[in-house]
């Protein structure tokens, strides 16, 4: 699956892994957009002095799923394969809120799993390190 990285809104600069392209729209959205997945709250820095405690909470992810249109996304080279995604986010998950947490569980932990076996580098780091306050 392709990975992207979303322009505008909450989730402007985070990385995302296109789900589902609807290149046509829908009659709720008329306008070619993605149902996409992304990590909102990317994994902290590891090193050999911790122990395996610090290192499963500072391995944690937070995902979000959302619908982006076209013109919000910028396709990168990158490509993320992950078979359980598929069928866990689909255009009627965003119809009830149960729905919507109960596939964001697996999208975590489908994401830990590819995090912690080392995979995918790339996607799991920050475009940008957050600025110092």
């Amino acid at each position: 699956m392709p990975v992207a990285i979303v322009l505008q809104g909450r989730q402007a600069g985070k990385k995302v892994v296109i789900i589902k392209q609807l290149d046509e729209g829908t009659k709720e959205r008329p306008y070619p957009h993605a149902i996409v997945a992304g990590i909102e709250r990317y994994p902290l820095k590891v090193t050999k002095r911790m122990g395996s405690k610090k290192i499963a909470k500072r391995s944690k992810v937070k995902p979000f799923i959302k619908t982006v249109n076209y013109s919000h996304l910028f396709p990168t080279r990158y490509a993320l394969e992950l078979e359980g995604l598929k069928g866990v986010v689909g255009s009627e998950t965003f119809k009830e809120v149960s729905q919507r947490e109960d596939s964001k569980k697996q999208i975590k932990k489908l994401l830990e799993d590819r995090y912690t076996s080392g995979k995918n580098k790339w996607f799991f780091q920050p475009l940008r390190e957050p600025a110092a306050l």
